[in-house]
């Protein structure tokens, strides 16, 4: 265990130094404002205040873990070895950066609670961060540091035996869209078509018709191919399944019509089940409930994790709805056009509400990539080496690499080629590590 002396104990404090201490790196961690306490601990042991006690383990601490409230905080990001970082100490202090305030600015993701520029959708954009301004975006410097954290206590407490952590992934499959042509009603499939014959689609109008008949499969219906896929790995997926009502920005089939209570109830034999909730879902707390209620349903048990449509936050609301609805997990954090680390973790952390200053239950599972940030780059040879770079920056701190991908990123739509390939590439960095 290591104890740790400050001069204030305060739910931002415990947050930070519990992240790093325990969740990257594996060490129970307490906390003492007695000196006589931590004189008399034989175990690992550091300070945390503004002077060093003796000769111990000692980091400055920044003001930002004993303040309430928001705060115009001045920021300067320097160049730390390999990697990037921010609030300086002194020297005396064992760490010329305070990891744990720096960490905390990160993880609460209070740069979201300041005034931003926002896009169409409302969401917070990566050229509004600290991370991409400053070129650190592409690393999960929160586990860099923590490593750094761990050689200092290695260094000062060789007897002491460290947990070894192991680098795992975390698939995530988007449905917005069980269905392109089947299972839409008679309106609906009426609208596609006059559609198709005014933008002159005649290729799609026969599409349509041949995958409505059964002479051809539909082309987001690449669930066969995703339960083999997870039949081959002991890791399991979760499958993020849209059930709300049709509307301008959600478009899946009716929950009610058998075929996709069949489908959902199938992939959830073999995969994890959450719930993409619906785009007005975010706004309003009771849809959110009804289509919890009726995931659950199906299912047959308690909804664990969710992820928003569109991938939107609204920080902090869309969470504590999420907190009062009692669920356990999120996988809405992350960027579209950006891969990277907006969090600047790759492990899963909880949700801070900087307004009440208090841990919540929720768990956040940031992504670091999501299939449509790979677009941008025209060859396949280009998306899988920044892929594969990722996954080198996640391994090297034993990480959890979560990547995006959706139903239809598996057919046979020309600019998905080739990404199937980039899903069992990730497949496989996981029993590389084994």
């Amino acid at each position: 265990m290591l104890l740790v002396y400050t001069h204030k104990i305060t739910p931002r404090l415990t947050y930070a130094f519990k992240h790093i201490c325990t969740r990257i790196l594996g060490i129970p961690v307490k906390f003492t404002t007695t000196i006589e306490d931590f004189i008399t601990h034989d175990s690992m042991k550091m300070s945390y205040t503004k002077q060093p006690l003796s000769n111990e383990v000692f980091v400055r601490s920044n003001e930002l873990l004993f303040e309430i409230g928001l705060s115009d905080i001045d920021i300067n990001v320097h160049d730390w070895d390999d990697t990037k970082c921010f609030f300086n100490t002194s020297e005396k202090s064992s760490l010329p950066y305070d990891i744990f305030a720096a960490s905390f600015y990160l993880l609460s993701r209070y740069e979201e609670y300041l005034p931003h520029v926002k896009d169409e959708y409302g969401r917070f954009l990566a050229s509004e961060s600290l991370a991409l301004k400053n070129k650190f975006l592409h690393q999960p410097v929160i586990d860099i540091w923590a490593y750094k954290f761990k050689a200092i206590l290695q260094a000062q407490f060789p007897d002491y035996n460290f947990p070894q952590k192991q680098y795992s992934i975390q698939p995530v499959i988007d449905v917005p869209m069980a269905y392109y042509f089947k299972q839409k009603g008679v309106m609906r499939t009426i609208g596609g078509t006059f559609n198709d014959l005014l933008e002159l689609k005649i290729r799609r109008l026969f599409q349509r018709y041949l995958t409505i008949f059964g002479f051809r499969r539909d082309p987001y219906d690449t669930f066969k191919w995703i339960i083999n896929k997870q039949k081959q790995t002991k890791t399991k997926f979760i499958v993020f399944f849209l059930i709300g009502d049709y509307s301008t920005f959600d478009k899946n089939i009716n929950v009610n019509k058998k075929r996709f209570i069949s489908l959902i109830k199938s992939v959830s034999d073999y995969c994890k089940v959450g719930l993409k909730a619906s785009f007005f879902a975010l706004e309003d707390i009771n849809i959110l409930k009804k289509e919890k209620l009726k995931i659950e349903s199906i299912t047959n048990y308690e909804l664990e994790a969710s992820r928003h449509s569109f991938s939107k936050l609204n920080i902090p609301e869309s969470y504590r709805n999420l907190v009062e609805l009692e669920v356990k997990q999120d996988f809405t954090m992350g960027y579209i056009n950006h891969t990277g680390f907006r969090a600047g973790t790759c492990t899963p952390f909880q949700f801070y509400d900087l307004d009440y200053e208090v841990q919540t239950p929720l768990q956040i599972n940031s992504f670091h990539c999501i299939d449509y940030a790979f677009l941008k780059k025209h060859s396949l040879l280009d998306k899988r080496q920044e892929l594969e770079q990722l996954i080198y920056e996640v391994k090297k701190v034993n990480g959890t690499f979560t990547p995006i991908f959706h139903n239809y990123t598996f057919g046979d739509e020309d600019r998905w080629k080739g990404f199937k390939k980039l899903f069992t590439l990730i497949l496989d960095s996981a029993h590389e590590n084994k």
